[in-house]
């Protein structure tokens, strides 16, 4: 839902105290005088405001800290979404108990990108939050204005993208990019899943009490009976998502701890086995794995059709990659050219093999038979939109900037291809949510926390 020590130096930070801002001014300036001169102590006693520190120190995270501002400004957000979300609040203790551990893993990541050069641009960021306001039906504008409606200022929620940004580019490189399946994987999934006949899909929630690595055997009887005893308040029918928010060390832990539709092949084993005899609504045992204990729900269950037909493109393109160098007006300029020599009879074919930056440019832009889902939603919606034969406009997508042309559509059963493509994507979800975890954890164990008065 990282890092090793930043290469900045922590300094003894004491707590602060002061007046309220203005307070002692506002003392002198509006305490009455006698003729004399002299002050009308009684007054200024009646006056005098209380010192209190400005803000305090919840945790160290290597090199860094964590405030209680930064803990109280989290904690209210995360209001707002559970009741968003309809989900009942814990109590205020639980929950910032909850947050501070996400707060303290997103700080340890954040600060290892850091130190490992994993850094976003402004003009990547600028187009994330152009995305994301498209995906909303508005322009940017229009979107700080909805930010500020719902409280939010809209510098921080650039910074919040920004940090996902670097999170998801860390996990790709420190895990996902090292997922590797090969086809005599695919080839022995699909052969037992014919063994097995068809395959069911589950819609479940889950509930994680993590053992830290290394746990003695206290630390891992004391888990234990923390996992116990959520167990024990599902069964007496306390609300799911709320005791999920309250204990579960899952990333979803906050969004009650749903994951959604998954073929039991996405599951781990343990998991798959106690959900194939479960029936909706009900709750697992508690299921031990290395990373800790494990609640599930299952909400709902359904069969997998497997025959699909869909409609493919035969589409090419032309890219222009923007960088330091090239700008997106540059980019765009640049396409509008190429596009009004293509109009005038130009092939596209070389075209392509003279000015793209894509690996297909050797084929002439040309990217074969592509199903819906199989490229960015952007590419996707442009090449929806035309007609065979039609040359876009220049279209925007993380990659860049295109121009694509539709040569052909088809009907097609892709059941087969579906098939293998399904069953790779459920290898390789399967071994990135184990590496993940097994990642964090040692990244979190690596680190040096300290826990202070969160008061």
């Amino acid at each position: 839902m990282n890092f090793k020590i930043l290469n900045h130096t922590l300094h003894v930070i004491a707590l602060l105290a002061a007046l309220l801002p203005g307070a002692a001014q506002a003392a002198q300036d509006d305490t009455p005088q006698h003729p004399s001169g002299t002050s009308n102590s009684t007054h200024a006693t009646r006056t005098a405001l209380p010192i209190k520190p400005l803000d305090s120190i919840v945790a160290v995270v290597n090199d860094d800290v964590i405030t209680r501002h930064d803990l109280d400004e989290r904690y209210d957000r995360a209001v707002q979404q559970l009741k968003t979300r309809n989900i009942p609040l814990p109590s205020r203790a639980v929950l910032e108990k909850q947050l501070l551990e996400r707060m303290i893993n997103d700080r340890i990541q954040l600060q290892f990108a850091s130190q490992t050069g994993i850094r976003v641009d402004g003009p990547t960021l600028d187009r994330a939050l152009n995305r994301i306001a498209a995906q909303n039906n508005m322009n940017l504008e229009q979107f700080r204005t909805a930010l500020a409606k719902e409280g939010m200022a809209f510098n921080k929620f650039r910074d919040d993208i920004r940090d996902e940004i670097i999170l998801q580019r860390l996990r790709e490189r420190e895990v996902d990019s090292k997922i590797n399946i090969t086809e005599a994987e695919v080839d022995a999934y699909l052969e037992n899943q014919a063994k097995q006949g068809q395959e069911d899909e589950y819609n479940i929630a889950h509930i994680l009490i993590r053992i830290p690595e290394a746990a003695t055997t206290e630390q891992i009887q004391q888990q234990r009976a923390r996992a116990q005893k959520v167990l024990d308040e599902l069964r007496k029918g306390a609300d799911f998502a709320q005791l999920s928010a309250s204990y579960s060390d899952a990333s979803n832990a906050l969004e009650g701890g749903n994951m959604g539709w998954r073929r039991g092949s996405q599951l781990p084993t343990l998991f798959a086995d106690a959900l194939a005899r479960m029936q909706p609504g009900q709750i697992s045992d508690i299921i031990r794995s290395s990373n800790g204990f494990h609640i599930l729900k299952l909400i709902d269950k359904r069969g997998q059709n497997a025959k699909m037909v869909v409609q493919q493109t035969h589409v090419r393109h032309i890219l222009i990659k923007t960088n330091e160098l090239v700008s997106e007006d540059d980019a765009r300029n640049r396409l509008l050219q190429i596009r009004e020599r293509l109009l005038n009879g130009a092939k596209f074919e070389d075209m392509a093999r003279q000015y793209s930056d894509d690996s297909s440019a050797a084929k002439g832009g040309d990217l074969g038979w592509v199903s819906p889902g199989e490229t960015v939603p952007e590419f996707e919606r442009a090449m929806n939109a035309l007609k065979p034969g039609e040359i876009s406009q220049p279209v925007q997508t993380p990659f860049g900037l295109h121009l694509i042309q539709v040569l052909a559509r088809r009907d097609q059963d892709v059941t087969k291809e579906r098939q293998r493509l399904l069953a790779r994507q459920a290898l390789r979800e399967r071994k990135i949510e184990e590496a993940q975890q097994e990642w964090l954890r040692q990244l979190r164990d690596s680190a040096y926390v300290e826990y202070r008065n969160a008061e």
